[in-house]
């Protein structure tokens, strides 16, 4: 379950990266970018330590 939600995560932030790359109608997401890419990284850590 958490895997999935980080994936889902991970595949956001990329849209939100790569968005205007692959159409100029994609919204500019801005700082979401980097919130969705701090979630992940922060289940990922606390998977590995074991608190989830």
């Amino acid at each position: 379950m958490l895997y999935t939600i980080v994936v889902i995560l991970v595949v956001l932030w990329l849209l939100g990266f790569l968005g205007a790359n692959i159409s100029p109608s994609f919204p500019s997401t801005g700082g979401w970018i980097h919130s969705l890419l701090v979630i992940a990284v922060i289940l990922v850590i606390l998977n590995l330590m074991g608190i989830i």
